[in-house]
């Protein structure tokens, strides 16, 4: 069942990245004050999917009034391919419709072929009009990525 995050997630959340190969957590970003923060700006448009009192899929969705991005979306590996991934894209949408947000966003690493699959099956466009730039505001805030 899809339904919307809440900070209580966040233990069982947060295992769930650490579970997956390739996924990479940010120190502070992903850090429980972190997500809390996320959340509590965007109260209502990240989702989990729950089955069998577990959490096997996660998205964090926020806005800024105008557009959206999705971040940390994710399925347990042994739970792919059962609809699960789109059920919860299609709970942040219709979130944001509520709120009047018309364009959601989302990065995928060029590593990540079953992310890249994915939004491609689901018809969501690859960008080749723009450069994506980062500049880090704080060098203690670093990503680690799972092995």
């Amino acid at each position: 069942m899809v339904r919307k995050m809440t900070i209580e997630d966040y233990d069982k959340v947060y295992a769930l990245w650490m579970s997956i190969h390739g996924f990479g957590i940010r120190t502070m970003d992903d850090s429980r004050e972190g997500i809390e923060k996320f959340i509590k700006r965007n109260p209502d448009t990240s989702a989990v999917y729950e089955k069998d009192g577990k959490i096997v899929g996660a998205i964090l969705c926020g806005n800024d009034g105008r557009r959206a991005c999705f971040y940390h979306v994710c399925v347990s590996e042994e739970y792919r391919k059962h609809g699960i991934g789109r059920k919860m894209v299609e709970f942040c949408c219709e979130q944001l419709r509520k709120e009047g947000i018309n364009k959601v966003c989302l990065n995928a690493f060029v590593t990540n072929e079953v992310g890249n699959k994915f939004w491609q099956k689901m018809g969501w466009t690859l960008r080749d009009d723009m450069n994506y730039y980062d500049f880090v505001l704080n060098d203690s805030n670093l990503t680690v990525f799972n092995k």
